[in-house]
């Protein structure tokens, strides 16, 4: 018999409408002619979609959960309670200006830094997958049934399929080593890149995800979707931290086995 979806409570209900906002702002720009692309200082780049996205729901949740804080990737933290809200407008920015569709809106809510719900909206894929803690994590396309995730039952390595992300990403830790030999030790290894990994991770279709340069906003609405089907997420020393930089995501079986290997390497 199919999953029964729990009824949403008041947060994870508010986090859906915050996704529905972005999505109505950030597929009509979506392959844009018109679409205005600035490089930030780090290098990396912003669309006038990413700040109309954030500004949106920013204001949203400042009249409708005004007593929450607040930390986006483009307009940075407003701190007011122990509740806060972490959003990246447009996950995987590069690929939305290329016209790549692999891009989403994450939304995360932490409480007393505990993150307890995170939405991932990818509307070019018309896909979108939540997770509120204790209630699992759910996925669902228009027109059809929400589902359950689960992760999957591999339990070794050398059957284990790992998205590393970015050559770059790894290179720039000085960490090229530590990847090669996780690479090796699994059966295939694929740089599926941004939220798309973590997502196949959760429906069980890929086992291991690793990489670097992450900020907060990057990873918090990750947390509770991979956990909550099942899996494990750190950052690359095993840490129970968002705050860290990197990430390692696995099926929660595989996690000591690659942990392992990532640490044999010397730096």
């Amino acid at each position: 018999m199919p999953h029964r979806l729990p009824p949403a409570s008041r947060d994870l209900a508010f986090a859906l409408e915050l996704a529905d906002l972005a999505d109505t702002i950030s597929l009509p720009r979506f392959r844009a002619a018109d679409l205005h692309v600035e490089a930030k200082p780090d290098q990396s780049f912003v669309t006038d979609a990413d700040q109309s996205v954030e500004r949106a729901l920013r204001a949203h949740i400042e009249v409708h959960r005004p007593d929450d804080s607040f930390y986006g990737e483009e307009s940075g933290r407003s701190e007011k309670g122990h509740r806060r809200w972490l959003v990246d407008p447009i996950d995987g920015t590069s690929n939305y200006l290329r016209g790549v569709p692999n891009w989403s809106t994450l939304i995360a809510l932490e409480v007393d830094e505990e993150l307890s719900i995170g939405v991932v909206s990818a509307p070019a894929f018309a896909g979108r997958w939540w997770a509120e803690k204790g209630t699992g994590a759910w996925a669902q396309s228009p027109g059809q049934r929400p589902r359950r995730l689960k992760v999957s039952s591999v339990k070794d390595l050398d059957h284990a399929s790992l998205s590393f992300q970015s050559i770059e990403q790894w290179e720039n830790e000085g960490r090229i080593p530590s990847l090669l030999a996780l690479a090796k030790a699994v059966w295939q290894d694929r740089a599926i890149g941004d939220m798309w990994a973590y997502m196949l991770l959760a429906e069980g279709l890929i086992d291991i995800v690793a990489e670097f340069d992450l900020d907060p906003y990057d990873i918090a609405a990750l947390v509770p979707i991979v956990t909550e089907a099942g899996g494990r997420l750190t950052d690359i020393d095993g840490l129970n931290s968002i705050r860290t930089g990197s990430v390692l995501a696995t099926n929660g079986s595989l996690h000591p086995a690659a942990l392992a290997v990532l640490h044999a390497q010397p730096l």
